[in-house]
């Protein structure tokens, strides 16, 4: 009877750490729609996917970093850098499908060169993006000439505020986005190489995987998804501006982490990092509805990172 009671417990907390993430989001929108009055309503849930699939697309990306025991702080900064690139490109004429082309590249670009830092440099990834972080914000600054460019297309602009069927496209390109990663992660040799890397890097090199070959495609592929964040948020906002991904790698880390993904490496899913993106999402919205002072919301913000860090780091070390 004892062991029956307790493969019951066992089976309640497995369910509690697959599914917790869930759970809180959900009790966190029963809590704000208690609060608000307007928290539920169309307009503002619309506002909030529109606000937070930025971050989730960015999250995604950093999540494949965090996965390898790596991470990746320049995301932010390549936010600013592809939306001044692809809006100086649409400005001078060049076609759309082009200019997107050209500001998804400086994400590639970045992300390579992150990666082969990391990897043949030997240089922490800390360090790395962090540098990397002041090279991209200084580069699109002189780009830019410090100044916000505007004046889009309806067309660039549909990436942003458009709808399909009544849904906003930025919550389309998250959802495509998270299905194609969500697979690659779980049905394919890249996604079970990047888990193996995380969880012991000499195992991984001693089965054959190509660690530092994984890893630079990791960094690639956050550095792609900062860029595609990048063109979603100028498209909405309608100008690009080298300060618009301030502060965005800090958010992205913390739906990764929120979402389930260990520092440490070897752990994290798409699913929990978009629910992670959401749940920051909904907070922040809730007390800008509630009045809350912007400084107030930094602080609630922060304290959310570091308790999702404190709480990943406790699981680590009762394994």
């Amino acid at each position: 009877m004892e062991d029956i009671q307790t493969r019951n417990t066992f089976n309640w907390v497995e369910k509690l750490k697959k599914y917790g993430v869930v759970v809180a989001l959900l009790i966190i929108v029963v809590f704000m729609s208690f609060l608000s009055d307007a928290f539920l309503t169309t307009n503002n849930l619309l506002n909030v996917v529109r606000q937070s699939a930025v971050y989730g697309v960015l999250a995604i990306g950093v999540t494949l970093v965090i996965i390898t025991g790596e991470i990746d702080l320049s995301t932010g900064s390549i936010v600013g850098l592809s939306g001044v690139l692809t809006a100086t490109a649409l400005k001078a004429g060049v076609p759309i499908i082009l200019s997107i082309g050209i500001g998804l590249l400086s994400g590639a670009v970045c992300g390579l060169i992150n990666g082969i830092l990391v990897t043949y440099g030997n240089v922490p990834s800390f360090v790395t993006t962090l540098g990397m972080q002041g090279i991209v914000r200084g580069a699109s600054l002189l780009i830019s000439g410090g100044y916000p460019i505007s004046g889009f297309d309806k067309v660039y602009t549909f990436i942003g505020k458009g709808k399909v069927f009544g849904v906003p496209v930025p919550m389309i390109i998250l959802f495509v986005l998270a299905i194609i990663m969500h697979y690659i992660l779980g049905w394919t040799k890249f996604g079970r190489d990047l888990y193996a890397i995380g969880g012991s890097r000499k195992a991984a090199l001693y089965s054959g995987i190509t660690v530092k070959k994984d890893i630079i495609k990791a960094f690639i592929l956050s550095g792609i998804f900062a860029a595609i964040g990048g063109i979603m948020l100028s498209a909405r906002l309608g100008c690009a501006e080298t300060i618009a991904g301030a502060g965005y790698e800090s958010m992205a880390v913390a739906s990764a982490v929120i979402g389930g993904a260990s520092l440490a490496g070897g752990k994290g899913t798409i699913l929990g990092t978009v629910v992670g993106t959401f749940i920051i999402g909904v907070i922040g919205n809730g007390m800008t509805l509630l009045s809350v002072q912007a400084y107030w919301q930094q602080v609630v913000q922060g304290a959310i990172i570091i308790i999702a860090v404190l709480v990943t780091s406790l699981n680590l070390k009762k394994k």
